[in-house]
């Protein structure tokens, strides 16, 4: 889920083009459902005694096992989303903004998207505190400078 994550963070600057947030949403909601249900369910059948690794599974666990196969579905349709929403927005996405998150670091306020082969025009000088989310720095002349 972290990968998907960093991912769905990246996929503006890397491409160039934006997804549709609303279906990453979607399909963010239903992988972690699917994730829980089946590695949950499985963590509850491991502290109630089930064992690991056999070829027929104990009688007392076979409606929990079915439940977690369910989930391992859904953990499989929610992929399946994300995949289509990048796959789309390849082809059909709009144009990415410079910096689609208004983030206040150097790869998001002063590279393009995607970035030139050398990442930067000029040498950036970078005068802010990247802590600081408040007032989010802008290029002035090849440089990064606070608002006036």
């Amino acid at each position: 889920m972290a990968f998907i994550g960093g991912v769905y963070y990246w996929w503006p600057k890397i491409f160039g083009k934006m997804y549709n947030e609303k279906v990453g949403a979607i399909g963010a909601f239903i992988v972690f459902a699917g994730f829980n249900i089946t590695f949950f369910v499985q963590f509850f059948m491991g502290s109630q005694g089930m064992p690991r690794r056999y070829y027929s599974y104990l009688e007392q666990f076979q409606t929990l096992h079915q439940v977690s196969t369910i989930g391992s579905y859904i953990l499989g349709l929610g992929f399946f989303i994300v995949l289509f929403n990048w796959l789309h927005s390849l082809f059909a996405g709009k144009k990415a903004p410079a910096n689609p998150w208004h983030a206040t670091t150097l790869e998001w306020t002063h590279t393009k998207s995607p970035p030139i082969t050398t990442n930067f025009d000029n040498q950036p000088i970078y005068n802010h505190n990247p802590y600081e989310y408040g007032d989010e720095p802008h290029p002035v002349d090849g440089y990064l400078a606070h608002r006036a």
